[in-house]
């Protein structure tokens, strides 16, 4: 069987537009996940024992439920006792609050990671808690973790196709439609397959550039 895209032509234009909105939601949900992961990465290694429980009760429910189940949850049992959100609105929360675990995973051990000698000497300096942790510990942090955190925005990328289940026509919404109207699933399918891995590879060598500028910045190697 031929591999023709002639029917799939006048469709590409919609791919894009799914495959824009797909970025945007991640984006939006990588930014509100890192955000929500460093609170709780912060609550995790915290002296005070109710909010590690609380940290890790949030981390074991996203990290342990199917993401669809969290998904149908927002979009179709949360109106019911709470505010009704766009279908759009509701995929960026739920991949935000899904990211919010994975992240806090990794920015944590970033924080554990840290020499004892680094906090010592802030310590010793006088500084105080919240300044060490905004100037010193969270900067740290976060420079360990670029590799991670670019894994953690390819499952994102992943785990948005999902999105679709919600009437959102991101990329694997829009190829579900072009599919049903040109009859040619084959054809689609090994676009959207395409498609995604294009996406995922551009963010891992992304992440990967950006931990060797990091590590040549901090070795003093301007280059």
């Amino acid at each position: 069987m031929p591999f023709d895209l002639t029917s799939i032509t006048p469709y590409l234009g919609d791919l894009a537009a799914g495959a824009r909105l797909t970025a945007l939601a991640c984006l939006l949900a990588l930014a509100g996940g890192l955000a929500l992961g460093i609170v709780v990465a912060l609550m995790r290694t915290s002296a005070v024992p109710l909010a590690r429980r609380v940290a890790n009760v949030y981390v074991d429910v996203f990290r342990n439920v199917p993401f669809i189940v969290q998904l149908f949850f927002l979009f179709y049992g949360l109106p019911a006792v709470g505010p009704e959100l766009s279908p759009f609105n509701t995929g960026v929360l739920a991949l935000a609050l899904a990211g919010g675990a994975f992240t806090s995973d990794v920015i944590r051990s970033g924080i554990l990671a840290l020499e004892p000698g680094v906090l010592e000497a802030a310590q010793v300096s006088g500084l105080s808690r919240l300044t060490i942790y905004r100037r010193i510990v969270l900067p740290i942090a976060l420079r360990t973790s670029i590799r991670p955190l670019g894994s953690v925005f390819v499952n994102l990328i992943l785990t948005s196709s999902i999105l679709s289940a919600i009437t959102i026509n991101e990329l694997t919404g829009v190829a579900k439609i072009v599919a049903s109207d040109t009859f040619q699933p084959f054809e689609v399918y090994a676009l959207l397959l395409l498609a995604y891995f294009a996406l995922t590879s551009l963010v891992s060598l992304a992440a990967s550039a950006l931990h060797r500028r990091l590590n040549r910045h901090m070795q003093g190697d301007p280059a």
